[in-house]
């Protein structure tokens, strides 16, 4: 019930529809590129551990996350029906950032100003920013960028006054997430195409001796009424989903003049890390290449930040062949 229903995701990049709140007047989350997996040695902190004190290796996922741009500032009010945005206001200078002109069509003539949208403060409940990220910096090749938005924390007043002074100006990754912290990992999953019972639920296959083959349900449901119900379990789309991942943990924010990442024939169907990129312990849904959104946790208990374990050594083996 958790994933239903399972269609094709609308873009392919995820859409954030829960934020968690903080107290702390900055942006709920920052975005960056799967490059791909490795493994990383490093010294096991976690306080009932078995291993704790000890050197152990993990399997982390690099997210390359060059500086993000808050290209507009949006106030939200609260309805019966739900948030409803009441005023935006664009940066200056968006006109000449050809990469984005790419994604949307800005409006020529704009009457909002700082003074005009700060007037409608008191009818807000929550300010967001829209951002977009500058995938021109990485290793993909690509320049066409993501735009999508982000919550801010604190009060609204707070909020609106965090988000007049970055408007227009670049947010890194730093300025959002502390190293030893969690997060909740956002990402469109890989697309498996349509598939049948047995590979999309986990279908237990019948006897060899089944009149009408192995690799399918039981039964669809009763003769009378002769109505197919939803939670039947059929063929259909498999993968290419927006899911979130909970409590990831940060195990390291850095570059790669300081801590090289990319293996010695480069990541494979992604290249090389050429700007700050993020390490998250485990795995994150989605493919290489993909945008992955990162936000503050909402279902994590007992604190949201622990002290960062010491790495000792990245593996630099070749993934190719």
């Amino acid at each position: 019930m958790a994933v239903w229903p399972r269609k094709r995701a609308s873009r392919i990049y995820p859409a954030v529809s829960n934020w968690a709140h903080k107290k702390e007047p900055k942006l709920m989350g920052f975005a960056g590129y799967k490059a791909g997996m490795s493994s990383v040695m490093f010294v096991d902190n976690r306080p009932k551990a078995p291993t704790k004190g000890e050197e152990v290796r993990r399997a982390v996922t690099i997210i390359e996350a060059p500086p993000i741009k808050i290209a507009a500032v949006r106030l939200y009010g609260s309805t019966p029906y739900g948030l409803k945005a009441i005023g935006e206001l664009w940066a200056d200078g968006l006109d000449k950032d050809k990469n984005l002109l790419r994604k949307i069509i800005l409006p020529k003539k704009r009457k909002t100003t700082l003074e005009s949208l700060k007037a409608k403060l008191p009818h807000a409940s929550e300010i967001r920013a829209v951002v977009y990220v500058q995938p021109e910096n990485t290793g993909l090749g690509k320049k066409t960028p993501e735009i999508f938005e982000v919550a801010i924390g604190g009060t609204p007043q707070e909020g609106f006054n965090y988000a007049s002074s970055v408007l227009g100006k670049e947010v890194t990754a730093s300025d959002v997430f502390k190293v030893g912290e969690f997060v909740d990992a956002h990402a469109v999953t890989k697309g498996r195409g349509f598939e049948g019972d047995i590979k999309r639920y986990g279908v237990k296959l019948s006897q060899h001796k089944s009149e009408f083959g192995q690799r399918h349900r039981g039964t669809m449901g009763p003769i009378t009424p002769a109505v197919c119900g939803w939670w039947v379990l059929q063929p259909g789309q498999m993968g290419f989903h927006t899911r979130t991942e909970h409590n990831k943990q940060i195990l390291k924010i850095s570059d790669p003049k300081t801590m090289p990442v990319t293996p010695v024939s480069g990541f494979s169907r992604y290249g090389v890390v050429k700007s700050t990129y993020i390490l998250i312990a485990g795995s994150v849904p989605g493919a290489r290449k993909r945008l992955v959104i990162l936000s503050q946790p909402t279902r994590l208990f007992g604190g949201a930040v622990m002290q960062a374990p010491e790495i000792t050594g990245v593996s630099m083996r070749s993934q190719q062949g």
